[in-house]
């Protein structure tokens, strides 16, 4: 049974799901930063996942790179697994901007987290819903 890593519930809000996988919000206000999830048991690598769910994850994950990249107004889009602290599969899909704190480093450590003012959640929530395709259900 799909269960998502303690340090992902702790560290992100759940906004909904497509057929493979579970889409967060990272509880960091400095970037637009989302993680994809599979809802596979026992996947740490994107080897792990069979060939259909390999290519689902990657269509899930360009889907919501392109939409955010517009919806956002991004500068650029960073697109990643790394999985050294989280070992369970995830992908972060994270909108940068020129301005943002720390442009044009990794986000990874580089600034203290920011929480989300009253309000910003929803507003994000309200932006994906216009643009998120049908196999998106949210939360």
């Amino acid at each position: 049974m799909f269960e998502m890593d303690l340090r992902l519930q702790q560290d992100s809000l759940v906004l909904g799901e497509f057929s493979l996988c579970r889409l967060l919000l990272s509880k960091d206000a400095n970037y637009p930063w989302f993680i994809l999830v599979p809802k596979r048991e026992g996947v740490s690598e994107l080897f792990d996942l069979n060939q259909e769910d390999q290519a689902q994850l990657w269509k899930e994950t360009t889907h919501l790179a392109d939409v955010l990249k517009k919806a956002f107004n991004a500068d650029k889009m960073n697109v990643a697994t790394l999985g050294n602290v989280v070992s369970q599969m995830h992908m972060h899909v994270i909108v940068r901007h020129k301005t943002d704190a720390a442009w044009p480093a990794p986000v990874w450590g580089k600034v203290p987290a920011v929480e989300y003012a009253p309000g910003q959640v929803d507003a994000i929530r309200q932006r994906l819903r216009a643009v998120l395709s049908d196999d998106f259900q949210e939360a």
